[in-house]
C-alpha cells in the first residue's frame, strides 16, 4: 500500500471520533491542530479524506474512497500536511487514479484504503551542475533519462537554492536517491505538492505561440496558443470525446495530461490501448511516452473525481517547469461539477441555480486560472494549456457550468447536434464557436497568411448560413446567380475543407502546410466559379462541374502533402476552363 504519511512536513496529530457518515461526507470531532484541506485518513482501512470545513467542535471531510463499513465511534487520523501529488519522471506513460495513485498494478476491482505501491522508478541522471556551483531555484540539476518521450529535468525546488555541496555521478540511480544537495536540501527525482496550490512561477507571459491541433477547422477558423484555455461544450453524441481524444495524439505540445474524469469506463480504455499502440510523429517513440493518463471513471468514487481535475493541473505544472509546453485536456468538467453539486447537498450548502453551490463560478475560475504561458523559477519558458469539456444535459448551453466556464475561457469550441447527425465531424459550429486567440497568433508571416484564410472560409460560411433557410424555403433555382454560386462554396468548404474523419490514417491530423494548401485550394476554386458566371456561364453548369478531385484530395494526400492537393486544384480549375 502507498504510504501516505510519508508526505514532507508532517505534523503528529491525534486521532479524532468519527461523529457522522453520510456517503462521502464524514464529521469528526475537533481536537485541534487541523487546517483546511488537511490529509486524514479514516477508520481501519485508513480511507483518504480530506478536510472542507472546520468549526470549534467538529471537522468536516471529504472521503476519496467508498465509505461502507465507516461508522460513528470509529476514529480518523489527520495528518497535518494537505492532499498532495507524489511527481516523478515516472509519471510519463503512466495510468492513475484521482490522487495520482498507480493503476497498472491495481487489479481489477479497486480495494477500498489499498492503493497499489509505485513502480520502481528511475532511470541514468545526467548532471548540468557540478558540486561548489551557485544554482537558484527552479535551476536544472541534471536530466533523468526516459524512454523515447521529453526528457525529465531535475529542479531546484522552490524556495530553495545555494551553493551545491553534492552533485550525484552520471549513472543509473532510483527515484528515492539523493541526486543532490543545494543549500542543506535534498534533491530526489521524486517530490510532492499539494494540489490544490499553484506551482510558483518568475511571471507570466502573454501567449502568443500557436499550439497545432492536426484539426483543421480548429486551426483554420479558432486557434489556441500555447497557454491559453478552451472550453467545448456539447450534447450526447456530438463527438467531444473523439475530438479531445484527436487533439491528446497530434497536437504539437510536449507533454499530454488525459484526466477522465467521470466518463464511461470502456472510453478510458480505449484511449489507454490507442496511446499505447500509436507512435508520436515527432519522436518516433509511442506516443504513451509523453502522455500522463489520470483516469477517475464514473464508477470510481465520486469525490476523487472532484480532486482529479486539480491532480492533472498539478501534473502539467511540474513539467512545465521544466520547461515544457504541456496539454491538459479534462474530459468532462460537468461531471466534476455534479460532484460538487452532490457533496454540497450532503453538507446542508444553500443551492444555487439547478442545484449547483454558489461557489461554482469560481471553482471553474480557480481552476482555468492556472493555465497559462510563463517564465519558470529557472528562467525558461513553459506553458499549460487548459481544454476542458462540457457535457450540458439536453445540449442547453444556458445551463450553469457552461454559462460560468465561457467567463473563464479564451476559445470556444461548441459542437453542434445537427452537423454530427449529418456525419460532419469534427462537428464543430462555426457560427456558435469563437477564439480570442486568433489576433494575438496573426503578426508573424505564417500567422497573416491563416488570417487571410480564416476571414475568407468565414465568410463563406457565413453566406452560405444566410442562404440555408432561403435555399429551403424557395429552392436553389430560384436564386440568382451569384447566390448559388454562394451555396456552392459553402459545401465545398464544408467537405473539401472543414471535414476530417479520425478513422484515416491520411486525414486523421493535418499540418498546418496541408491545411493552407486545401484551403488556398478551395478559395481558388471557389474564385473561378464566380468569375464564370460573372462572364455569363449559367450556374446550373458550374453547379454540375465535377469536384470530386477536390473533395478527395483532404482524405487522398497525406498529413503533409501539399502536392497532392495542388494537382487536385489544377485538376478542378483546369476542369472548369472548359466551361468558358
Amino acid at each position: 500500500m502507498a504510504d501516505l504519511t510519508a508526505a514532507p512536513g508532517l505534523r503528529k496529530s491525534a486521532t479524532a471520533r468519527i461523529l457522522r457518515v453520510a456517503g462521502p461526507l464524514v464529521e469528526l470531532e475537533n481536537t485541534g491542530r487541523v487546517a483546511m484541506n488537511d490529509l486524514v485518513l479514516l477508520g481501519a482501512a485508513q480511507l483518504p479524506a480530506e478536510v472542507v470545513a472546520i468549526t470549534t467542535s467538529r471537522v468536516t471531510v471529504q472521503a476519496y474512497e467508498y465509505t461502507g463499513g465507516l461508522a460513528p465511534g470509529h476514529t480518523g487520523r489527520p495528518l497535518g500536511v494537505p492532499v498532495s501529488a507524489r511527481l516523478s519522471p515516472s509519471l510519463l506513460g503512466g495510468v492513475f487514479d484521482g490522487l495520482l495513485r498507480p493503476l497498472s498494478a491495481a487489479g481489477d476491482r479497486l480495494t477500498p484504503g489499498v492503493a497499489p505501491d509505485p513502480a520502481p522508478g528511475g532511470g541514468r541522471f545526467t548532471p548540468a551542475v557540478v558540486t561548489g556551483q551557485k544554482v537558484p531555484e527552479g535551476a536544472v540539476i541534471g536530466e533523468v533519462g526516459g524512454t523515447g518521450g521529453p526528457r525529465p529535468r531535475i529542479l531546484v525546488p522552490p524556495g530553495c537554492g545555494g551553493e551545491a555541496t553534492y552533485v550525484a555521478a552520471e549513472a543509473e540511480h532510483p527515484e528515492e536517491a539523493v541526486l543532490a544537495v543545494v543549500g542543506g536540501t535534498e534533491i530526489r527525482s521524486v517530490t510532492s505538492w499539494p494540489v490544490r496550490r499553484p506551482r510558483p512561477v518568475r511571471e507570466r507571459v502573454p501567449a502568443v505561440a500557436p499550439l497545432t491541433t492536426g484539426q483543421r477547422v480548429i486551426d483554420l477558423l479558432f486557434p489556441v496558443a500555447r497557454g491559453s484555455t478552451v472550453a467545448v461544450p456539447g450534447g450526447f453524441g456530438t463527438g467531444k470525446t473523439v475530438l479531445l481524444q484527436q487533439i491528446a495524439k497530434w497536437c504539437d505540445a510536449d507533454v499530454i495530461v488525459y484526466v477522465g474524469c467521470g466518463e464511461r469506463g470502456n472510453e478510458m480504455a480505449d484511449v489507454i490501448a490507442e496511446f499505447s499502440e500509436l507512435s508520436d510523429p515527432r519522436t518516433g517513440g509511442r506516443l504513451a511516452d509523453r502522455t500522463v493518463i489520470v483516469a477517475n471513471t464514473s464508477n470510481m468514487p465520486m469525490m476523487a473525481r472532484e480532486a482529479s481535475i486539480h491532480t492533472g493541473v498539478t501534473v502539467a505544472e511540474y513539467f512545465r517547469d521544466m520547461g515544457y509546453d504541456v496539454v491538459v485536456i479534462a474530459d468532462s468538467t460537468s461531471r466534476w461539477a455534479e460532484a460538487l453539486r452532490e457533496f454540497g447537498s450532503r453538507t446542508g450548502e444553500l443551492p444555487a441555480e439547478e442545484g449547483y453551490p454558489a461557489g461554482l463560478a469560481s471553482a471553474l475560475a480557480a481552476f482555468y486560472e492556472r493555465a497559462g504561458a510563463v517564465t519558470t523559477l529557472g528562467a525558461g519558458p513553459g506553458s499549460v494549456t487548459v481544454i476542458g469539456a462540457v457535457s450540458p444535459p439536453g445540449g442547453d448551453l444556458a445551463e450553469p457550468v457552461t454559462a460560468h466556464t465561457e467567463r473563464c475561457v479564451r476559445c470556444r469550441w461548441t459542437l453542434d447536434r445537427e452537423l454530427a447527425y449529418a456525419r460532419h465531424y469534427p462537428a464543430l459550429s462555426w457560427s456558435h464557436s469563437f477564439s480570442r486567440d486568433a489576433s494575438a497568433l496573426a503578426p508573424s508571416r505564417a500567422g497573416r497568411e491563416t488570417a487571410e484564410h480564416r476571414a475568407a472560409v468565414a465568410g463563406l460560411l457565413a453566406e452560405a448560413d444566410r442562404l440555408a433557410d432561403l435555399v429551403d424555403l424557395v429552392g436553389i433555382g430560384a436564386l440568382p446567380a451569384p447566390e448559388r454560386v454562394s451555396v456552392l462554396a459553402g459545401r465545398l468548404v464544408r467537405e473539401g475543407l472543414l471535414q476530417q474523419s479520425a478513422l484515416s490514417p491520411n486525414d486523421a491530423h493535418c499540418t498546418p502546410a496541408k491545411t493552407a494548401a486545401l484551403a488556398d485550394a478551395v478559395l481558388a476554386v471557389v474564385e473561378r466559379c464566380r468569375s464564370l458566371v460573372a462572364s455569363g456561364t449559367p450556374p446550373e453548369e458550374v453547379e454540375q462541374a465535377d469536384f470530386t478531385a477536390l473533395l478527395r484530395a483532404r482524405e487522398e494526400a497525406g498529413p503533409d502533402d501539399t502536392a497532392t492537393v495542388r494537382a487536385a486544384r489544377d485538376a478542378v480549375l483546369h476542369a472548369l476552363g472548359e466551361h468558358r
